[in-house]
């Protein structure tokens, strides 16, 4: 698909879910084995606020922000980022600060306004989400759960409260678009799609398994010492030779495959495109060739790349197509039109939520009580409205 379309919650609220999903992403596309450490931090926003108190930043009705709260944040999209390989500069975190307190502010407005059936709402989008992990992964419930827990440790969370503030996040959507009575309908979808068709052509693409021989260190990512590569060298020939004489090659892969990211699964790979590419990430260019150089069910020669020996089987290719409105987008349970309808209750709340928050926010008395964000934070009002242009002469 040409077309990538965002979830407004990502960018409106504070996010707990997105930055789960960036972290994820990011080692979804690091070879097997490989994930990012844990952040390492001299002190965290709790031991800063046990030295120095927990200010009130914010406080209006309904209303209550600590500087914990913003810490904790703040400490998070830098981890996030930090699993993408950026850096935030002390000038991106100046910046990012009041953005991220408006969102805190707004979140809990939102929150307070919140009925049973927003929360009823809320709970089943987080669900809906956690699925959508799931499937776009292929996991099975453990090997969700490991995979969430390795990311909640890089963010400083348990599961409860990623639970928790994810759930709050969704409630709060749900809270803006009832609030703004957002919602797409079935007409506008369709004309979307019909005046956007070739967003949603979908490349050839191919499906193979593989049994992959590291020869790097997983953990160091050095080439590992050369009578080892010899040793996987000849270990990758023998069990070609055993697959070509028949063996199931998807046994072979759980037994023997070091990528441990497919391997309970046989060594199946999500569909890709001759570009490498497929939800969530690029497959090695090496790798790509060979895969797209097989016929169906081909067992490939012994494939060479950065991370060691592989031996590719075709699972088959899927002509290059465009996606009806009910097909599932790849990788997806989510269909072509309720992710067009995502798209467009997006543009929605991006229009009409600035003024919306606005309003909120008087009405609630919201003060900024530190003022360095209250000043940051006035800035940032003054260069979404601009003065009007004065009349030409």
């Amino acid at each position: 698909m040409k077309m990538k379309l965002k979830r407004i919650f990502c960018v409106a609220l504070a996010a707990p879910l997105c930055g789960v999903l960036t972290a994820w992403a990011a080692t979804d596309n690091a070879p097997a084995n490989l994930a990012p450490a844990p952040a390492t931090n001299s002190s965290s926003p709790d031991q800063i606020a046990q030295l120095f108190g927990d200010a009130v930043i914010a406080r209006g009705q309904g209303v209550e922000i600590k500087r914990s709260q913003l810490d904790a944040e703040i400490q998070r999209l830098k981890t996030t980022m930090a699993a993408r390989g950026t850096t935030l500069t002390p000038d991106d975190i100046a910046n990012l600060k009041p953005r991220v307190l408006n969102n805190l502010i707004n979140q809990q407005l939102l929150l307070d306004q919140a009925t049973a059936a927003d929360r009823a709402e809320g709970r089943a989008e987080f669900e809906k989400l956690e699925k959508e992990l799931k499937t776009a992964g292929k996991l099975t419930d453990e090997q969700f759960n490991q995979k969430l827990n390795a990311q909640l440790l890089l963010l400083g969370l348990t599961k409860a409260q990623w639970e928790k503030q994810s759930t709050d996040q969704t409630t709060a959507l749900a809270v803006l678009k009832r609030g703004l009575h957002i919602a797409a309908t079935d007409a506008e979808i369709q004309a979307f799609y019909r005046t956007n068709t070739d967003k949603f052509q979908v490349p050839e693409q191919v499906h193979v398994r593989h049994l992959l021989l590291m020869t790097i260190d997983p953990v160091t990512r050095q080439p590992l010492p050369q009578d080892q590569q010899q040793a996987k060298r000849k270990q990758i020939e023998d069990l070609l030779q055993r697959a070509r004489a028949g063996e199931d090659f998807a046994k072979l892969a759980q037994k023997y495959s070091e990528d441990e990211a497919t391997r309970d699964d046989g060594g199946d790979l999500p569909p890709f495109d001759s570009n490498g590419l497929f939800a969530g990430g690029r497959m090695d260019p090496i790798f790509t060739a060979a895969a797209f150089s097989l016929t169906n069910h081909q067992i490939s020669d012994i494939v060479t790349t950065q991370f060691g020996y592989h031996i590719i089987q075709s699972l088959g290719k899927t002509p290059a197509h465009t996606l009806a409105l009910t097909d599932k987008l790849p990788s997806s349970d989510m269909t072509v039109a309720e992710e067009i309808k995502n798209y467009l209750e997006q543009q929605q709340l991006a229009k009409l939520a600035p003024a919306y928050f606005k309003k909120l926010n008087q009405d609630a008395h919201v003060e900024i009580l530190d003022p360095s964000l209250k000043l940051a934070l006035a800035g940032e009002e003054e260069q979404s409205n601009p003065p009007p242009a004065a009349p030409e002469k």
